[in-house]
């Protein structure tokens, strides 16, 4: 399976354009992180771009949420690997991510939208202008971005053995480069 093919099905399963652009958000720094580890990037950006394809129609009910999803994209043809790493983001499940990739995907998943938010209180409201000290200093903030689980973020030192800082700014850097469709 390839990524026009994910984006298809995300497409057809999600009809709320802030999550589809959630998942590229997530997508893109998935990828930036399989360049850093030397990973395969199309593995991963497919994990990031199909992490919350069930979303929609598991809101109301968290605990189904990614065992759904999971299910959706092994029948879809995708990998265990992928469909292990959706899955686990969910903490909920208590199911302990087992490899790098879903170990990143759940780190990840809340930081996207702790960016996000850092992104929208900045005076341009442009990403370009954002820089990694302005999402560590909003880390402590518990009344801002409350939906982006902190813990989960700083799960990066052990899971993925890379300071906060360097986590923050390779996912930041990722979702730059992609600015345009997240439109930020």
């Amino acid at each position: 399976m390839n990524r026009p093919e994910a984006l298809t099905l995300l497409e057809s399963k999600v009809q709320n354009v802030n999550l589809i652009k959630h998942c590229l958000a997530v997508e893109a720094a998935m990828i930036g992180l399989a360049e850093h580890f030397g990973e395969d990037k199309e593995t991963w950006g497919l994990a990031g771009l199909l992490h919350d394809v069930d979303y929609e129609t598991t809101k109301d009910k968290p605990t189904e949420h990614s065992k759904i999803g999971a299910q959706i994209v092994k029948d879809a043809g995708y990998s265990d690997e992928i469909a292990a790493a959706i899955l686990t983001h969910n903490e909920l499940h208590g199911i302990e991510p087992a490899t790098r990739m879903a170990k990143a995907l759940q780190c990840v998943d809340p930081l996207t939208g702790l960016v996000v938010a850092s992104t929208l209180v900045m005076p341009s409201k442009k990403i370009v202008d954002l820089k990694t000290e302005n999402v560590i200093n909003r880390i402590p903030e518990k009344s801002f971005a409350k939906g982006a689980n902190r813990e989960l973020i700083k799960k990066c030192e052990n899971y993925l053995e890379i300071s906060l800082e360097q986590f923050v700014e390779i996912v930041l850097n990722s979702m730059k480069k992609i600015n345009g469709p997240l439109g930020l």
